[in-house]
């Protein structure tokens, strides 16, 4: 139950948000590894079991460690919730919880209803999960619309790369996937990034490592908006030198 298992299970489950977090100081790291492990935690709980019920009982189970470390509850002999319980303030802690039961989507094989509900799974999700990361690091309360955009960004980025997995695991993952409609989906995220950027001074310093990523997003982006069938095929770009160069660049300047 330490920092370090959390460290441990970030590089293994999600590199790109283990780069960016070495990329932190250290006092940003005891926070962001705590909260990205709890995402690890809560986004593969659907995909370990083929049971539904059960499935719907391992988010459950994160969905009561959120309602109880909100409460001022003693945390639960966890090694990411003792953890979590350190990093995250008890108010920023339950608003974690729609990214839990928004990850009930993936427990099942329905398409989303509509294009609303496919934006409230990535809002929920990784826009959720920015804003907390951002707040938990420093970033008053008025940041919180910046952060939510440039998560929603980020989490598009990620979900259009994941799209050939999802696909091949019998998901829908897209609510109309023409190359028209896939292009101008990247566009919307493209668009959430640049009035994210363009009011990123709301943003102090020692928030920003809760949006190194967006210089990737960017480039996943792009490259979707400008030949959307790359999706599909999953040709989108892979974290490379370019991506990490945006990452460094991010550290330094704090310009994301």
């Amino acid at each position: 139950m330490s920092l370090q298992a959390c460290a441990d299970l970030v590089a293994r489950g999600d590199p790109d948000r283990f780069r960016a977090t070495m990329a932190a100081p250290v006092e940003a790291r005891r926070v962001l590894f705590p909260l990205y492990a709890f995402n690890i935690e809560v986004s593969r709980a659907p995909w370990v079991t083929e049971e539904p019920l059960i499935a719907e009982m391992r988010l459950q189970f994160w969905r009561d460690v959120v309602e109880e470390l909100a409460a001022g509850k003693p945390p639960r002999a966890h090694e990411v919730a003792v953890p979590l319980a350190e990093a995250i303030p008890a108010d920023l802690v339950s608003v974690l919880d729609p990214l839990i039961v928004a990850r009930q989507w993936d427990i099942y094989r329905e398409p989303f209803a509509d294009r609303a509900g496919f934006d409230a799974y990535i809002a929920d999700t990784s826009g959720r999960l920015a804003v907390v990361a951002g707040r938990a690091l420093g970033a008053p309360e008025g940041a919180a619309g910046v952060l939510a955009d440039a998560g929603w960004a980020m989490g598009l980025a990620s979900f259009l790369r994941a799209i050939p997995s999802l696909e091949a695991a019998g998901r829908v993952p897209l609510v109309e996937g023409t190359g028209e409609a896939v292009s101008a989906l990247a566009g919307e995220g493209l668009a959430r990034l640049t009035r994210a950027r363009a009011a990123r001074a709301t943003v102090p310093r020692v928030a920003t490592p809760a949006v190194f990523l967006a210089g990737q997003a960017a480039a996943v982006l792009e490259a979707a908006q400008a030949a959307p069938e790359r999706v599909a095929a999953g040709a989108l770009p892979e974290p490379a030198l370019a991506a990490r160069l945006s990452l460094a660049r991010a550290a330094l300047t704090g310009r994301w």
